[in-house]
């Protein structure tokens, strides 16, 4: 089955966690979870990554937004990621390398 533009976007910030060694989940959305949860959360050196991933002129909704504000104010790193701004991912690891040293 081929992969959705937005599936292409999770693939590759995938492939960036695993290049540096950070541990990642993709909360499964159902019934029973919280809505509006990012598509990834990770952990790299000890720092709480959020990632949303849209394709093309795909917008986070107010609740993701919401979300990812609330991560932001606890202290995370909170993310939207897509196929033209994945060295973002990528600046946060940067980031995160020189505050630990």
């Amino acid at each position: 089955m081929a992969k959705t533009p937005e599936g292409k976007v999770k693939d590759a910030v995938k492939d960036i966690l695993k290049k540096h060694g950070a541990y990642y989940t993709m909360p499964v959305a159902s019934g029973y979870g919280n809505v509006g949860v990012p598509d990834i959360l990770a952990c790299y050196r000890g720092r709480f990554i959020a990632i949303e991933c849209k394709a093309g002129r795909g917008k986070p909704t107010a609740l993701q937004l919401s979300n990812l504000n609330s991560i932001a104010l606890a202290g995370g790193v909170a993310l939207i990621i897509n196929e033209t701004n994945l060295v973002a991912l990528a600046d946060a690891i940067t980031g995160i390398n020189k505050e630990i040293g």
